[in-house]
């Protein structure tokens, strides 16, 4: 089989890449990625030797179109997707989220290829922060933010074309990811790599926002159950029922760093920021006979930390962090 994953000098597309290739050696997969910011061609490492790598966007039509025709299927990973980047600056996440999506359904529709597209549960809005209430297939779509509103406009475009253009597509929505090569913007490995470095991590409002985590490698799995053995047209939704709230997260890596539970910064709420954040992944489970793996996320915590802890960043990428620091010198802890 021919892929072409887009998107996947990214987090969560380089480790669908890495997972496919171990699983499926045979798999000849062709990665698409313009390199931005987020996309680092360093999260390849020891597989681009077994992949074909071209640099160009998602927005480039005749590019798009030309790769799409030498393949069998197109997973489609790549997107704008840091809510605080949305707020600040929307137009990215139009571009990327929604046009670049429309190109690559043009194409793949135009030669009957199937498609599948990774998204992500924000589209759903938020939950109550008490109660058992969680996302299915059928809640309606309440976006919270640029990105996430771009993610659910991306999402309906390949619905539609779908239905009137007899595109061979899948949907799933994700909750939140946590594994290596994520960028260290995010909350865990910003949290990680600002703790290493003896700098409190900052907290948005009272940390109680809630999120449903899943390992990364548990995602790539899914996403392959929904390939093979998802009903075209069919959304399916992918959770591990790992829900924490952002304080939780935090002080479970400050206790697994050896650090007080109170070495935190309380910094002012984010515009508009969801409350939780919760999957039922049933429908997967039962007509897919897909499960995740890693029900605990203290357990592969220690394996996150130990491979953020290793790796040289600049300080001044991370967000929130307010330092004026230009060192890259290695971060690292000592373990308790």
């Amino acid at each position: 089989m021919k892929l072409l994953v887009t998107g996947a000098a990214g987090f969560i597309g380089s480790n669908f890449v890495r997972r496919s290739l171990y699983l499926r050696p045979d798999l000849q997969i062709t990665v698409l990625d313009c390199l931005s910011y987020a996309g680092r061609l360093s999260n390849l490492d020891g597989l681009l030797d077994q992949i074909t790598f071209v640099e160009g966007n998602i927005l480039d039509k005749q590019l798009v179109d030309q790769l799409i025709s030498k393949t069998d299927l197109v997973v489609h990973f790549a997107a704008e997707s840091h809510n605080d980047n949305s707020l600040t600056d929307p137009d990215p996440f139009i571009q990327t989220n929604i046009n670049g999506t429309f190109v690559l359904i043009q194409a793949a529709a135009k030669h009957g290829k199937r498609f599948h597209h990774v998204s992500t549960d924000e589209v759903f809005g938020d939950l109550p922060l008490e109660g058992s209430a969680r996302f299915t297939p059928d809640t309606p779509y309440n976006p919270s933010s640029p990105y996430s509103a771009s993610k659910a406009a991306s999402d309906h475009l390949v619905r539609a074309w779908a239905r009137s253009f007899g595109l061979k597509a899948t949907i799933s929505n994700c909750s939140n990811n946590y594994g290596p090569f994520q960028h260290e913007e995010k909350l865990i490995p910003r949290t990680i790599l600002l703790v290493a470095a003896g700098i409190k991590p900052k907290v948005y409002g009272s940390g109680a926002n809630v999120r449903d985590w899943i390992f990364v490698d548990d995602h790539s799995d899914g996403v392959w159950a929904v390939i093979e053995k998802g009903q075209l047209g069919e959304t399916y939704l992918l959770g591990s029922e790992n829900q924490r709230s952002n304080l939780q997260v935090v002080r479970a890596i400050l206790a697994a760093m050896g650090r007080q539970e109170d070495f935190i910064d309380f910094i002012a709420d984010r515009p508009g920021h969801d409350r939780r954040y919760a999957i039922d992944a049933s429908k997967t489970i039962k007509k897919l006979g897909w499960t995740p793996t890693e029900d605990s996320f203290e357990q592969k915590l220690p394996e996150v930390i130990d491979f953020y802890s290793r790796l040289e960043i600049n300080l001044d990428s991370i967000s929130h962090s307010g330092l004026s620091n230009k060192s890259k010198k290695p971060l690292t802890f000592e373990a308790p």
